[in-house]
């Protein structure tokens, strides 16, 4: 292969890393599923528990404008909740580890002017009748909530609503730990046959982050389904009323570092699913509303588990389920490959920060530096390859001239040149793409990973946002054209692939400086480093081009 063409393969493989990547596969949006229809299941007489069933032409009580709203907090280490009594919905979900850069305070999670997630509506007689149980004034046990401290046992929070007549209850129970942002949710309703709930997780996450585009880019819906794994779908993109389609083992909505998520029954059954997951789009541009469906018992039962808090990539690994998936790593065909990169870089960033006490941004540094020692032998072979390449092209040209009507008798003799002479055609390219999958996957941990949001480092305020002074995005650039330069004036490149080099030479640093511009400072921070650890080889190779270059070309032997 020519060195300008594989170059080219090089720049184009670097487009991938740079810009493809940060596109997810989006899923293929299927059908809206039929409203289901039906009769009401007639109540079961003599059964403990069953009462007169509910019908949407008798309404409940509905609380009244005067009805005040109560409001109820439960704190724990990891988080603060604030719940409403009407339709026990969580209205604000604080996390005191983590700073908002958006207002004063802690990371916020639901959206100002939303009057709460979690609220929840239920459906029977197999869909036709409805009742909207967030609307109705739950009485709350105990009435002041609580807190849990450090080691404290786990703790109930109870809602209870009796319909005055005796026709209609719900009771939900909100169970919390001190070591857990996972909230376990177990609720009862009248014992109907063929019901769900239908439960909101609102219209999206808060904005957290000071690049408000990061945020709002990453804002999407996920789900997990039991056999075709994890799709998710930017909010932005819903334009019309979408539907996934059970068994779901998960379904949430996610910024780019928070995530509030459904999960079904206790997480010991393994035959628990959540039915299906909706999104509806809203006035508001980025923001769609999104519910999802979780089934209800025919005694009246019903138990789900939330998880609101940070995608933190261990935390949720531990909770199972491929929990880690709601930050899903590039194209869902790569994920296999990328997947398991991702954890050992993860396990890297903490071995370092936690281990040897570095900084995250001196943990980016070194792993830069680690990953050009490591792909090192890699370099020099392609470089060889290239040189070797080279040196019987001359001979190659003969063949081509010898026999230009022959194409067949051509190839032939081209590769007994190769073997003779020991030249791998495609050496030259195959080492700059062994390592591609791990770029991919050191891009995608250092532009999305939580640990790094907030922490400075020299004169960056935070790893996780742009260069207040792009001072990197401009040694990236700097630093780019300096490694184009040292090829350029080494390579054995002649006539056009000379030219195409040196037109690269200029593009490609501007073009990477442009596009970096505003990204993360700690991905440039990473990228800025390899580049300079890659200087010093690039020298050394370039010596060691030149000593097999005055050889001069080989001659075939007759």
């Amino acid at each position: 292969m020519k060195t300008g063409l594989r170059f080219l393969l090089a720049m184009l493989l670097m487009l991938a890393v740079f810009v493809l990547t940060n596109l997810l596969f989006p899923p293929v949006t299927p059908d809206p599923v039929p409203e289901p229809a039906g009769e009401a299941a007639e109540p079961r007489a003599g059964e403990p528990g069953v009462r007169d069933e509910p019908t949407v032409d008798r309404p409940f009580e509905a609380p009244r404008e005067d009805d005040p709203e109560q409001l109820v907090t439960v704190e724990t280490p990891l988080f603060h909740l604030t719940f409403s009594n009407r339709g026990a919905r969580v209205r604000s979900v604080r996390l005191p580890g983590y700073e908002s850069f958006q207002r004063e305070g802690a990371v916020e999670l639901v959206p100002e002017g939303v009057e709460g997630v979690l609220g929840a509506t239920w459906l029977y007689g197999g869909g036709a009748d409805s009742v909207a149980l967030e609307r109705y004034p739950y009485t709350v046990s105990p009435a002041g909530g609580f807190r849990l401290g450090e080691g404290s046992g786990p703790r109930t929070l109870t809602f209870r609503y009796d319909y005055p007549e005796g026709q209609f209850f719900s009771e939900i129970r909100y169970t919390f730990t001190a070591d857990s942002y996972m909230v376990g949710v177990e609720g009862e309703l009248p014992a109907v046959e063929r019901s769900a709930l239908f439960l909101d997780l609102g219209p999206g996450l808060a904005i957290n982050e000071l690049q408000e585009s990061e945020d709002w880019r990453a804002m999407a819906y996920l789900g997990n389904h039991a056999e075709d794994g994890t799709r998710s779908r930017p909010l932005s993109r819903v334009d019309e009323p979408e539907v996934v389609e059970g068994p779901l083992r998960w379904a949430a909505v996610k910024s780019k570092y928070f995530v509030q998520v459904i999960l079904p029954g206790d997480g010991i059954s393994a035959g628990d699913y959540l039915t299906a997951m909706w999104a509806q789009p809203l006035p508001v541009e980025g923001r769609a509303s999104v519910q999802v469906a979780s089934p209800v018992g025919d005694d009246g039962s019903y138990s789900y588990r939330a998880y609101l808090g940070p995608i933190e990539r261990e935390r949720l690994v531990a909770i199972g389920n491929d929990l880690e998936e709601v930050n899903p790593y590039g194209w869902r065909i790569f994920r296999p490959i990328i997947r398991p990169l991702v954890a050992v870089i993860l396990w890297l960033v903490r071995v370092l920060h936690e281990n040897l006490l570095l900084g995250y941004g001196w943990v980016l540094i070194v792993i830069g530096v680690l990953m050009r020692v490591l792909l090192w032998p890699l370099q020099r072979k392609a470089m060889l390859a290239q040189v070797n390449m080279m040196s019987v092209q001359p001979l190659a040209q003969e063949i081509k001239e010898k026999y230009p009507n022959d194409p067949q008798r051509m190839q032939q003799e081209t590769m007994k040149l190769y073997r003779e002479h020991g030249v791998n055609p495609l050496a030259g390219c195959v080492p700059m793409l062994i390592p591609m999958p791990m770029l991919i996957a050191l891009f995608l941990v250092f532009r999305t990973t939580i640990e790094l949001r907030g922490e400075s480092f020299m004169w960056l305020p935070d790893l996780s946002a742009a260069d207040p002074f792009y001072i990197l995005p401009l040694s990236l650039g700097a630093s780019m054209f300096l490694l184009q330069f040292i090829m350029y004036k080494t390579s054995p490149a002649q006539g056009m692939a000379n030219q195409q080099m040196k037109m690269m030479m200029y593009i490609m640093p501007v073009f990477m400086t442009v596009l970096f511009w505003r990204w993360a400072s700690g991905l440039n921070l990473y990228y800025v480093t390899v580049n300079l650890a890659t200087i010093p080889q690039q020298v050394l190779i370039a010596r060691e081009r030149k000593k097999m270059q005055a050889a001069g070309p080989v001659k075939r032997a007759r």
